[in-house]
């Protein structure tokens, strides 16, 4: 994809189809920052959609930090906000690299620069840009330990959860979509890595669905071979260059090895 330097709209890429959140959905993050640069039409909610996403992996790597649960979303607000004032889209540029990492930096020199606390957290303290749900999020938090990983580790290790999450979602609303929301649910244990313990055997699969044992490794097949190309259509979004997918995707299952499996939900 170009990206639109002009201020237009945000376009898709041209080699994915449109999906259901219209042109974001297929639009790699380095559009939305150009295009937010100039503040072109959408690019606001745009960005704030990519905010939406992927704020709880920044929301650990500050709590891990650290900071506590109630100072923790009002950086994270801040740092939002930051995205769009005092220039900080205008000296960035997105054209190379993954958005992994520049959230992950930016959050860093954020926390940096704002040694008064106090006026750090002013800047987000009363200004929503994207809805937190933090109780959940302070939840999944303190029910995982992770004190043996540093918090880039635990960044990217809720990164990587984040981004399962996102592809597994929407193969959900797929099957949905279809009527198929009992077949998916009884497949998805073989989808699903973090309980991936939990699989049921191909006959028992084929006994609840009343299908064939054939039938029923047919539809696992299938199921995992959509859930591979989405997944892989979710790192895409975060990269710039296409060949970097197989690379990201190789880092974030490190990066879950190294949690050890541990991260819950």
């Amino acid at each position: 994809m170009s990206p639109d330097r002009t201020g237009s709209q945000l376009k898709p890429d041209h080699d994915s189809p449109p999906g259901e959140d219209g042109q974001f959905r297929t639009t790699r993050w380095s559009a939305v920052l150009l295009s937010a640069q100039t503040q072109a039409p959408g690019s606001q909610k745009a960005l704030a959609e990519l905010c939406r996403i992927y704020w709880y992996p920044l929301y650990a790597f500050v709590r891990r930090r650290g900071w506590s649960p109630e100072d923790a979303q009002d950086l994270i607000q801040g740092f939002f906000l930051h995205l769009l004032s005092h220039k900080a889209l205008r000296q960035v540029s997105p054209l190379k690299g993954k958005f992994r990492t520049f959230l992950v930096v930016s959050l860093q020199n954020y926390l940096s620069d704002a040694a008064d606390s106090a006026r750090c957290l002013k800047r987000g303290g009363n200004v929503e840009f994207v809805p937190l749900d933090t109780k959940l999020a302070e939840e999944h938090y303190r029910l995982v330990p992770l004190d043996f990983l540093s918090a880039e580790k635990i960044f990217d290790a809720r990164w990587a959860t984040t981004l399962l999450g996102e592809a597994m979602g929407r193969l959900r609303e797929e099957y949905s979509a279809e009527g198929k929301s009992f077949t998916f649910e009884t497949l998805k244990p073989f989808i699903d890595p973090i309980n991936s313990g939990a699989a049921i055997c191909y006959e028992r699969v084929a006994d609840v669905l009343q299908i064939s044992v054939g039938s029923a490794k047919t539809l696992i097949y299938r199921l995992r071979k959509r859930y591979a190309a989405l997944l892989h259509d979710e790192v895409a979004r975060t990269v710039c260059d296409p060949r970097e997918v197989d690379e990201e995707i190789h880092s974030l299952c490190e990066a879950l090895i190294a949690a050890e499996g541990r991260l819950g939900p």
